[in-house]
């Protein structure tokens, strides 16, 4: 049953797909002939030629891949397994380590600050 349902969703995609391609070729079209002409003495542009802008625009800018989240979820996410899987000691030294880094890396800014920040010895 799932895998009917995935291919139903396949071909009612598809068409959705070629009609968004095509109003975004005659919207840029369109653009394109009202502006280009007038502010730069371009030519004017047909409907294919419009459809082949968008394609290498999305080439150039999209990286020919579909969008996916940043980058850096991908490691948040191994972190928040890692985390998940330690006992509550291993918690507390870690996050301990994290902000000893963290002070280490940023010590001008924290000079002043010390009283803010949870000594390690209060942690115990």
């Amino acid at each position: 049953m799932r895998t009917i349902a995935y291919k139903n969703r396949k071909f009612f995609f598809a068409p959705l797909i070629l009609v968004a391609l095509a109003i975004f070729s005659a919207v840029t079209m369109a653009l394109w002939n009202v502006l280009m002409p007038v502010l730069f003495h371009l030519p004017v542009i047909t409907f294919w030629q419009a459809a082949g802008l968008l394609i290498l625009a999305r080439l150039f800018f999209g990286g020919g891949r579909p969008h996916r989240a940043w980058p850096v979820y991908s490691w948040r996410n191994d972190l928040r397994k890692k985390i998940a899987k330690m006992s509550l000691e291993e918690r507390k030294e870690f996050f301990r380590n994290r902000r000893e880094n963290l002070r280490a890396w940023h010590r001008e800014y924290f000079e002043g600050k010390d009283s803010d920040i949870k000594d390690d010895k209060n942690d115990q």
